[in-house]
């Protein structure tokens, strides 16, 4: 490899030829070879939209020259124009913990390009890095990664998600299946009504996140190193969130009290609770569809998954449940990285965090993460499972819990001794309750009648 020579305030040192980065992502570079994972690219994407922001509010200031700010915002331009623009942004996840590498990287990168559109010098930390510090940049950084993603892509995928859910209740609103309660039988219901039970809790994962989002779009940005603002002008914090808002189409704000967004990632951790919330609605739907798909003989055989690929390397013909499974795989990913950035949230020693890093990588991998598997949940799954309606009538007709009904007529101890009577001899409720009571048949098939007994009441 071709190395050229590159200076910053320690020294010198060799630099890729062809690098549009400098001596300090070099040094980060060599002093971090800890996962061979760089910061995740709607980061990074944020990161550069922030850094035009800055450019564009200091040109209105007067803080930079016009020109030189076009030059920036063109580079920045000409980056997220490319495809593969993340090979110029090589840091390591596990790097300082204000993210000053990343942030580094960025002004060198952005420096290179802007000098060769302007033809004189951009310097990284004069010019690209103005009126900023990686102590305010790289948390409104965060904010905005989070803010974008979760309006792109995760509240559209749980929408989806929920509609799809509400489409297939009400397509199968007509089976009757029986409840369980501690996996055991219980009293009967819809199908439709365990289905719109799920899609309560996306709902409520959407109006969640809703909220939190609206807080993301408060910003550190202004701060500077400490929360002072010392060098950059007065105007910088407002005229900034202006410039971004008109860059993303998002609403962003300056944060009422600058100290608290540099200080702590404390909105960071409320989002990522809210994602965990949404992991544990997401696994307890993927398990729930892992249970009446199982068997299909042998297991409760209620609903058949959609085929997707053969489930065993020995064990001819089966098919397995792949998209909760791998569902489910998600949803623990995210309760991870939510401990992660829990115990990351607590590093906000005095005036800075110093897990930055780390918590814009969680976060994104679980908005990432969850919207992907929400999205295939609702393709695969939901949407394309059958039904085993032979299956759900067996497993009523027999089921001795049924007699509840029966209590308000016949009381609780009479009613245990025909389910214990049913349950041990095999035989249909109505049968062992029309030899135990007074009730005709007739009157028990209405009393005990299953679609009714999903409506509640007496």
């Amino acid at each position: 490899m071709e190395y050229r020579i590159e200076k910053d305030s320690m020294g010198e040192l060799n630099v890729p030829a062809n690098a549009l980065y400098s001596a300090q992502t070099q040094r980060a570079i060599n002093n971090f070879p800890i996962s061979g994972q760089g910061m995740p690219k709607s980061f990074i994407t944020a990161l550069l939209q922030a850094k035009a922001a800055c450019a564009l509010a200091n040109s209105e200031l007067e803080q930079i020259p016009a020109d030189m700010s076009k030059a920036i915002c063109d580079s920045v331009d000409e980056l997220l124009n490319d495809e593969n623009f993340m090979q110029h942004f090589p840091v390591d996840v596990f790097q300082t913990g204000s993210g000053t590498s990343s942030n580094m990287n960025a002004n060198e990168v952005l420096a290179n390009l802007a000098t060769q559109k302007l033809g004189s010098e951009v310097n990284p930390n004069d010019h690209i890095n103005y009126g900023q510090s990686s102590n305010d940049i790289i948390p409104s950084s965060i904010h905005i990664s989070a803010a974008c993603q979760i309006q792109d892509k995760l509240l559209p995928a749980l929408t989806y998600l929920s509609n799809a859910i509400k489409e297939k209740a009400e397509a199968v609103d007509h089976h009757v299946k029986t409840g369980r309660t501690h996996l055991m039988d219980a009293m009967p219901v819809r199908l439709s009504q365990s289905l719109y039970s799920w899609q309560a809790q996306i709902e409520l994962s959407i109006s969640n996140l809703s909220q939190v989002h609206e807080k993301l779009c408060h910003l550190a940005q202004g701060g500077t190193a400490v929360g002072t603002g010392i060098n950059a002008h007065p105007d910088f914090s407002q005229k900034f969130s202006e410039q971004l808002s008109k860059r993303t189409g998002i609403s962003f704000k300056p944060a009422d009290n600058l100290f608290s967004h540099i200080g702590t990632q404390d909105t960071a951790v409320a989002a990522s609770g809210q994602l965990k919330t949404c992991a544990v609605s997401l696994m307890k739907i993927a398990n729930d569809l892992r249970w009446m798909n199982s068997g299909p003989l042998a297991g409760l055989g209620e609903i058949e998954l959609e085929a997707l690929q053969p489930g065993s390397s020995i064990m001819p013909g089966k098919v397995n449940p792949v998209i909760p499974e791998a569902t489910a795989m998600v949803a623990a990913q995210v309760i991870g990285n939510d401990t992660t950035i829990t115990v990351a949230g607590q590093s906000g020693n005095f005036e800075l965090n110093v897990m930055l890093p780390i918590v814009a990588r969680n976060l994104l991998e679980s908005i990432e993460l969850t919207s992907n598997s929400a999205v295939l949940l609702a393709d695969k799954a939901i949407t394309t499972f059958k039904v085993n309606e032979a299956n759900l009538q067996t497993a009523l007709s027999r089921n001795p819990i049924l007699v509840t009904a029966l209590n308000p007529i016949i009381g609780y101890l009479k009613a245990a001794e025909i389910a214990k009577k049913a349950y041990k001899e095999g035989r249909p409720v109505i049968d062992v309750a029309a030899e135990e009571t007074e009730l005709s048949v007739e009157e028990l098939k209405k009393l005990l009648d299953p679609r009714k007994l999903t409506t509640g009441g007496l």
